[in-house]
């Protein structure tokens, strides 16, 4: 099949080995961020925080939290160009949703004498909340949308980028603790271009199930 969407799609791999010479432009991250920030969620709860560690600093606190786990992703700290914490509020609140309900007030899509009634939305929230306020599981999952979009969007840009789902996510938190306030990191992102030798990923065939494996139409 040829279309862009799925050109860009076929061209995405995850980077196995970054070039530290080269860095994602202020433009292309402006455009991403942007993207992330338009991901969607479940009734728009947008119950996330995206950490992007891009200085020498920060990324020596990342590297540091791979000292007892995960090491074969240490690599990508410094050879990458940013490293993106997306990060969930697990205990999503009506508060919380009230910034989303006024926001769309102030931006016209909620008319304000219907405030009330828009937070009948939240009753999902409720429903995937248990008796202590802990809702993480259904917050982590909007984060996966994001993290989602954010692939294809780099996808299209043309930047590299590696999901790392392999980072020992308690000393992260904890290293990133002032940063992430009450939100919850649990993975995490590289984002860069990657090393034209030494990324053996780049050069093996794209391989995914076939299409009657994993679309039925009824």
């Amino acid at each position: 099949m040829t279309h862009p969407i799925i050109e860009d799609l076929n061209w995405r791999h995850t980077a196995k080995q970054y070039d530290p010479s080269r860095k994602v432009s202020e433009q292309d991250l402006d455009i991403l961020f942007e993207a992330m920030r338009l991901s969607a969620s479940s009734i728009n709860s947008q119950p996330w925080r995206f950490i992007v560690i891009e200085s020498d600093a920060a990324k020596q606190r990342m590297h540091n939290t791979f000292a007892n786990n995960h090491q074969y992703n240490q690599k990508h700290l410094f050879d990458s160009s940013q490293i993106i914490l997306f990060a969930h509020n697990p205990h999503y609140t009506r508060d919380d949703y009230a910034k989303v309900v006024d926001k769309g007030i102030a931006d016209g899509r909620t008319n304000a004498e219907d405030r009330d009634s828009a937070f009948n939305a939240y009753r999902f929230a409720e429903l995937n909340t248990d008796d202590s306020g802990y809702n993480g599981c259904w917050t982590k999952a909007q984060t996966y949308l994001a993290l989602g979009n954010t692939l294809h969007t780099l996808a299209r840009l043309k930047i590299d980028s590696t999901p790392l789902e392999g980072i020992d996510i308690e000393l992260v938190n904890k290293a990133f603790a002032k940063e992430l306030g009450r939100y919850r990191c649990e993975v995490a992102l590289a984002i860069g271009y990657h090393h034209t030798k030494d990324d053996f990923n780049a050069e093996l065939p794209k391989s995914r199930l076939s299409l009657d494996d994993v679309v039925s139409r009824i």
